[in-house]
């Protein structure tokens, strides 16, 4: 049996995942990904059994090289939006996930970045750290307005945080836990915009979709108060770079800090990079020593029992 291995976090971090890989007996190849599209084409005609990836461009031009011989593709983490799975149906390749393992390190990230961003942090340390005793001044987060764009998992346990903080919470999405909006006071809004009107604070926790593409865009910022914030733990893409510059630079927005971005990892002249007002963290949301081997074990055993053809595998693509 021939795996490919492409997830860095998984290879890079102790956890009973390695013994339990090892005790299987398969040929694995190790690269560090995320691969873009030309090194998978590369790798696709090397006669993969399986795939335990990251967030790997996994194409169906990749799926077509690899046929007949790939069975199976176990994605470390919940989003599948690097995967065509339109294609991994019609070659009947079971996609699977990690659903329910992440969203506590992503909510503690989450507001990491929101502290790190309305609290000046990286200025304030930077400069001391330069022999400087620049005090800035930044903002408390009692009473602050913040909407959350889904409410599953991530933001759900980001709702639960805020509202220790004594935050406003406002939420949009297709889902709505009514017990738990009950219990932190969270205000639903029918619309995008009705959330980003009422907000000072935006964070995204929604999947990336045709629909939720540039969701972030410059119509809706305008709907915001001038200096608010934009914090991103989902998805680069989820927000439109050039209009969020454009934000930044105008003073609609006073921050922008995130774990993720279109390009990762980015190229050295990536305009965020370099932005006075923003914080980037080099998609580490789900990166701790407790999270990892829980998503490597979910991912690794979602494999073994699929390429068994016994046992719970957390399909995402229906085909199992």
């Amino acid at each position: 049996m021939k795996i490919l291995l492409t997830t860095c976090s998984y290879q890079d971090t102790p956890g009973p995942h390695h013994a339990l890989m090892e005790s299987q007996g398969w040929d694995i190849v190790r690269e560090r990904g995320p691969l873009p599209e030309s090194r998978m084409l590369e790798l696709a005609g090397e006669g993969f059994d399986a795939f335990l990836c990251g967030d790997d461009a996994i194409t169906r031009e990749v799926l077509e090289k690899c046929s007949p011989k790939l069975r199976v593709i176990s994605k470390y983490g919940i989003g599948l939006d690097k995967i065509d799975l339109p294609a991994t149906r019609e070659m009947k390749i079971p996609v699977l996930f990690t659903p329910g393992v992440n969203h506590d390190t992503v909510a503690e990230h989450t507001m990491l970045l929101l502290l790190a961003i309305t609290k000046n942090l990286y200025p304030s340390v930077s400069a001391t750290k330069a022999g400087k005793w620049t005090r800035l001044t930044g903002y408390e987060l009692l009473g602050k307005r913040i909407g959350l764009i889904g409410l599953g998992r991530i933001g759900q346990e980001v709702a639960k945080r805020a509202h220790a903080f004594g935050m406003q919470i406002h939420g949009f999405g297709n889902y709505w836990p009514e017990d738990l909006a009950a219990q932190f006071s969270i205000t639903r809004h029918d619309s995008l915009d009705s959330l980003f009107a009422a907000s000072q604070i935006i964070s995204p926790h929604t999947k990336l979709t045709p629909e939720s593409l540039h969701c972030v865009n410059s119509a809706r910022l305008n709907l915001m108060p001038d200096n608010s914030w934009l914090i991103n733990t989902g998805r680069g893409e989820l927000i439109s770079q050039p209009d969020v510059i454009a934000a930044l630079d105008s003073g609609k927005l006073a921050g922008y800090a995130t774990d993720v971005l279109d390009e990762e990892p980015p190229a050295a002249d990536h305009p965020l990079l370099t932005h006075q007002k923003v914080i980037v963290t080099p998609h580490v949301g789900s990166r701790t020593y407790e999270s990892v081997p829980r998503q490597a074990m979910k991912s690794l055993t979602n494999l073994i029992n699929a390429l068994r053809g016994e046992g719970e595998c957390n399909c995402a693509n229906g085909v199992i």
